[in-house]
């Protein structure tokens, strides 16, 4: 498989597609079975890409940070303000939720069990899983939902 980022000549959106090798692209293209997902313009060509280079072979790649939740991945595209003005409008929604819940840290599934089985009271409450550790919760019936964007512990706060 390989993927290609593509762009509409209609209004530039640039995209992801994933085809099984360069000459599927060049056939789907050619008989006209591409189309932007955003404005479904059939003008559709490859935008300019960065290369995957390979680190060498005897060198670690650096520890990328993981995000407290589990977490996945979104691909933007498109006019990049409206994007952000959503992206802004989702961090204050989850602020405002977050204004009536109780940090429990790394105590996060045990609280949640104890509330689900009746050991405590319901409350909002909201801190850290291992993601195998919510999937846990989930297949136990623990209605549990993840944070769209990370959150700094209140002891990590200046």
């Amino acid at each position: 498989m390989i993927v290609f980022d593509l762009k509409c000549s209609a209004h530039g959106h640039v995209f992801e597609a994933w085809f099984g090798s360069t000459a599927d692209f060049e056939d789907q293209s050619a008989r006209g079975l591409l189309l932007c997902p955003m404005c479904g313009d059939p003008d559709v060509s490859k935008a300019v890409m960065a290369p995957a280079v390979a680190a060498k072979g005897n060198r670690r790649p650096a520890e990328t940070p993981v995000p407290a939740g589990p977490t996945a991945p979104v691909a933007l595209a498109g006019d990049e303000t409206r994007m952000r003005e959503i992206m802004q409008s989702l961090a204050e929604a989850q602020a405002k939720v977050l204004e009536d819940s109780t940090w429990v840290g790394r105590g996060f599934a045990e609280h949640a069990r104890a509330m689900h089985y009746g050991e405590k009271d319901r409350a909002s409450i909201h801190g850290e899983v291992a993601p195998e550790e919510a999937r846990a919760l989930i297949s136990e019936g623990v209605e549990v939902a993840p944070l769209l964007f990370p959150v700094v512990p209140p002891e990590a706060k200046n």
